[in-house]
C-alpha cells in the first residue's frame, strides 16, 4: 500500500520526513531504550524535548519574551470555555462569528458572561469575512474573539479586525504556522495542532503575560487556569508528551524548509494551482468570495449532489482521500496544509480535469 494524498481537514497530513524519524525512534529514543510514549515527563530526555519545541516555535513565530507558550490538552474546543473563564473580568466578550467554530466559542462564552455577536457572515453560509474596520466594539468588552481561518467554509481574515484597543483573541487552528504572523497584535493566539502541526488532542496557547492572573471567574477548575500552566511550564500534570514530541519535530522541519516566509510562498503556489482551475472550470466552483479565500482549506461544488458523491467516490479510488465536504456544507473540500506536497495538488487538479471531461 503506497501513501495516499490525504486532504483531510484534521487529523491531517504530516510531513513524511517527520513520520519516518518518529518511526525510527519509536522503540529507542536517543539511547534511552524506550519510546517517548513511555518516558517520564519529568525526565531529562523529555525536558529537552519540550524546551526545544518551545524554543523552535518561538524562533519560527518570533514570539516576544512577554508571551508564554503553553502546551495543553483538550484541543481548541476547551479554549472556548478557558478564555472567558480567565479573561472575562467585566464578564463581557465580543465575538465575530465567521463559521461553526467561532459560533461554538460564542455560544460557550454565554455560559460565563455576556457574549456579544458584533459581526457575522452567517447570512451567506459563512462564505465571506465581514468588514471589520469599524465594529461596534463594546466599551466594557474584555476581549474581541475571532476564528482566523475557517476550516469548514474556507475563509481567512486577510486583515485583522480593528479592535479599538481591546485584546484580540484568535483561534488559528487551521492556519497555524502556514505564514508569518505578528504575535504582538494578539493577546492570545491559539490552535489545536491536529490540522497543520501534529497529532490530535493538544492545543498550543500563546498568551501575553498580563492576561495571566489569579483573577479567574469563580468556580474555574484548577486545570483551566492559565496561571497554573504558565507557572508550571506546561508540566502541572502529565502533558500530551508524544504530541509535543511530534510538534517539536514539525517545528524543526519547518525551520529546515526555510521558516514561515518560505511556507507562505509554497502555500500560495499550491492554493493558486487549485483556485486557478476552479475559476476556469465549467463543472467545479469555489464557494468563497475571492478576496477571503483560505490558503489551507478549499471548498468546492459541482452544484449537483449526485455528481459530488460520484466525484468523491472516484477520487478515493484514485488515491485522493477525505475530499468530502463537511456535513454542514456538502460538496467537496481539499485541505492543503503545509505537509501536503505541491505534487498532491497538481495530481488532484489533473484528476478533476479528467473527471470533468468524462462527465460533461
Amino acid at each position: 500500500m503506497s501513501r495516499v494524498y490525504n486532504f483531510s481537514a484534521g487529523p491531517a497530513v504530516l510531513p513524511e520526513e517527520v513520520l519516518k524519524e518518529a518511526a525510527a525512534e519509536m522503540l529507542d529514543y536517543k539511547g534511552t531504550g524506550m519510546s517517548v510514549m513511555e518516558m517520564s515527563h519529568r525526565s531529562k530526555a523529555f525536558e529537552e524535548i519540550i524546551n526545544d519545541a518551545e524554543k523552535d516555535l518561538r524562533d519560527l513565530m518570533n514570539i516576544p519574551d512577554n508571551y508564554k507558550v503553553l502546551f495543553l490538552q483538550g484541543g481548541a474546543s476547551q479554549q472556548f470555555a478557558m478564555i472567558p473563564m480567565n479573561l472575562m473580568k467585566n464578564k463581557v466578550g465580543d465575538y465575530i462569528v465567521t463559521g461553526q467554530w467561532a459560533k461554538k466559542a460564542y455560544q460557550e462564552a454565554q455560559i460565563y458572561g455576556k457574549a456579544n455577536k458584533i459581526a457575522s457572515s452567517e447570512d451567506k453560509t459563512f462564505s465571506y469575512i465581514p468588514d471589520c474596520s469599524d465594529l461596534p466594539i463594546s466599551e466594557d468588552a474584555d476581549y474581541v474573539y475571532i476564528c482566523e481561518n475557517n476550516t469548514i467554509y474556507g475563509t481567512k481574515y486577510k486583515t485583522l479586525p480593528n479592535t479599538k484597543g481591546k485584546t484580540l483573541v484568535a483561534d488559528v487552528s487551521s492556519c497555524f504556522l502556514s505564514e508569518p504572523v505578528d504575535v504582538t497584535k494578539y493577546g492570545i493566539i491559539y490552535g489545536g495542532v491536529q490540522k497543520n502541526i501534529g497529532p490530535a488532542g493538544m492545543v498550543i496557547v500563546i498568551i501575553r503575560e498580563d492576561l495571566i492572573t489569579e483573577d479567574t471567574l469563580p468556580g474555574t477548575p484548577t486545570m483551566l487556569k492559565y496561571k497554573i500552566h504558565a507557572d508550571n511550564k506546561s508540566l502541572y500534570n502529565t502533558p500530551p508528551a508524544y504530541g509535543i514530541y511530534i510538534c517539536g519535530k514539525v517545528f524543526k522541519w519547518l525551520k529546515k524548509m526555510g521558516g514561515l516566509e518560505e511556507m507562505k510562498k509554497v502555500n500560495e503556489k499550491k492554493a493558486a494551482i487549485l483556485y486557478d482551475y476552479l475559476d476556469q472550470s465549467d463543472m467545479f466552483k469555489g464557494t468563497v468570495v475571492k478576496g477571503d479565500r483560505s490558503l489551507m482549506n478549499v471548498p468546492f461544488v459541482t452544484g449537483n449532489e449526485e455528481l459530488d458523491a460520484k466525484f468523491v467516490k472516484e477520487a478515493k479510488a484514485a488515491g485522493f482521500e477525505n475530499l468530502k465536504g463537511h456535513r454542514s456544507v456538502g460538496g467537496m473540500r481539499a485541505s492543503i496544509y503545509n505537509a501536503m506536497p505541491t505534487e498532491g495538488v497538481q495530481k488532484l487538479v489533473e484528476f478533476m480535469k479528467k473527471f470533468e471531461t468524462e462527465n460533461k
